[in-house]
């Protein structure tokens, strides 16, 4: 993060960055590190918080669905983490609803955690939908967390777009062969969303201006 000279009060804007797996959201995360001012304040993923700390992980069909329920009540409590922190911008690493595209079985995640969609798109003010390799060879199978192949995790992206759908302020950043100009768009949207006081300590990356 790079220091910023604002001393503005910010309203804290929630923006998700989502997508299926090996879409690339952890490079560009990381990538807002670096080219962001300090005022951006990035949240980590809580499935990784969940099933990086040893929570059970196979197919029967109620342990995925306990596994969901964890994700996210930790989802909600890392997001209460910020609402003191005067950030201009809360990067979450994906958002409640994403949780929807993952659910088994009878009922609905909403029901099981005494909530509804509505009210859960309602808690972002936007969403970035990196989307996952169309091409099964710019498919990253380096994270050790990552069980899908490349077909099953272009069926989970497919799931995640409409977990997402009807979202006031949704951007589409769609799969190419290019991993920074893919990056750079996402970057470009997130830069949109800062406010005119923060936006202008952006460093620049791959922008046209």
């Amino acid at each position: 993060m790079n220091s910023c000279p604002c001393t503005e009060t910010h309203d804290g804007c929630r923006v998700v960055l989502t997508g299926g797996p090996g879409a690339g959201k952890s490079a560009v995360l990381e990538l807002a590190k670096l080219f962001f001012c300090a005022h951006v304040r990035t949240l980590p993923e809580a499935a990784g918080i969940i099933f990086g700390g040893g929570f059970p992980r196979h197919e029967a069909v109620r342990t995925r669905r306990a596994a969901q329920q964890a994700i996210f009540h930790v989802q909600h409590a890392l997001e209460a983490t910020t609402e003191a922190s005067q950030s201009a911008l809360v990067l979450c690493d994906r958002g409640t609803p994403d949780g929807s595209a993952y659910w088994l079985g009878e009922g609905d995640l909403w029901s099981a955690v005494g909530t509804t969609r509505e009210a859960e798109l309602a808690r972002y003010d936007a969403v970035i939908h990196l989307r996952t390799p169309s091409d099964s060879s710019h498919y990253n199978y380096d994270n050790p967390l990552r069980i899908e192949t490349h077909l099953e995790a272009q069926a989970i992206d497919a799931r995640i777009a409409e977990a997402w759908a009807g979202h006031s302020r949704y951007y589409n950043v769609p799969p190419t062969n290019d991993f920074l100009g893919k990056a750079a768009q996402a970057l470009d949207i997130l830069r949109d969303l800062m406010p005119p006081c923060c936006r202008a300590q952006v460093r620049p990356f791959l922008w046209r201006s």
